[in-house]
């Protein structure tokens, strides 16, 4: 096996912590996976991975070899390409993550026409409302949505999405019309949280000096975008949600805008990814297709 397979296998099982999942990732099997690792490792003069029957974790001495991995291979991808600008063609595989709402509305109705244009180009895409970890779960990038936490990653903000109150017709027709955050107090808010448990923000509105939130009441907690627009179109309750995911609602007549002299923080948008000294070709190039498709629906920073 050439040393550079046998380190991008190393490097995906260190990114997977798991021999089996790096296999499945790569489609190999499992038994040539573990062979690469072990010729490295006999290679190198030292043991890359801890094994144990639950886990696997890289060693002092793995984690310093997985970084120069990264690099080195990052190198390699643009050495390959480096004289083939003429042709513009993307190849080999990227693996994504974004909100399921972002890949339905904006991201997956243009790949028609990213693929034809780049048909040697693999995509994995990932589509959950939780925060995938980009550097263990393999990912080349992520799109995030909302305030980011501190992290050794690194963010390119590409602008905020508007935020709009909503309800449907059918609800306002039983519970009436809020008017001002007093109103409020008699109406149901469909609470959106990330993970099952956590606490509702409860309904967000600027105070004419800051973001504040109120405490509302409410039956129905979700974890997905795609619950939260179904249950408010199903009359259900009050919901927050970025103007440009629930625009094409609001012209079928699904969905009315309310309370629209209150409405909620803009929700920055961001790339994601890991820091490497070359950052691929394949990756400069989605991102910034990324961008570009996001635009006409974003506020822009600044």
């Amino acid at each position: 096996m050439h040393s550079l397979d046998a380190m991008r296998i190393y490097a995906r099982v260190a990114e997977l912590a798991s021999f089996t999942r790096a296999a499945e990732s790569l489609g190999i099997p499992k038994a040539s996976v573990s062979n690469a690792v072990q010729l490295l490792e006999s290679t190198l003069g030292t043991q890359l991975l801890h094994r144990t029957t639950r886990r696997v974790e890289m060693t002092q001495d793995g984690r310093v070899f997985y970084e120069r991995c990264k690099d080195l291979l990052a190198d390699m991808d643009e050495l390959q390409t480096m004289f083939r600008q003429g042709e513009q063609v993307l190849r080999g595989r990227l693996r994504i993550d974004m909100p399921s709402g972002v890949a339905r509305n904006f991201v997956i109705p243009r790949l028609p026409q990213l693929l034809r244009e780049h048909p040697q180009l693999e995509l994995e895409i990932s589509s959950t409302d939780r925060l995938v970890d980009l550097v263990r779960e393999g990912f080349d990038c992520v799109l995030r949505i909302g305030n980011l936490e501190d992290s050794s990653l690194i963010a390119r903000r590409l602008g905020f999405f508007r935020v709009v109150n909503c309800a449907s017709p059918g609800y306002l027709k039983t519970h009436g019309t809020p008017r001002r955050l007093e109103d409020l107090a008699r109406h149901q808010l469909i609470h959106y949280v990330t993970t099952l448990g956590a606490k509702s923000p409860g309904w967000e509105y600027f105070d004419g000096r800051t973001y504040r939130s109120l405490r509302m009441p409410g039956a129905i907690t979700v974890n997905n975008i795609e619950a939260y627009e179904a249950c408010c179109v199903a009359g259900l309750g009050l919901i927050q949600a970025p103007a440009a995911g629930v625009r094409h609602l609001i012209e079928q007549g699904l969905l009315v805008e309310v309370l629209t002299q209150h409405q909620a923080e803009p929700m920055p948008v961001s790339l994601l990814y890991a820091h490497r000294r070359n950052l691929s070709k394949r990756v400069q190039a989605f991102m910034a297709w990324m961008a570009a498709g996001l635009a006409p629906y974003l506020d822009p920073v600044g």
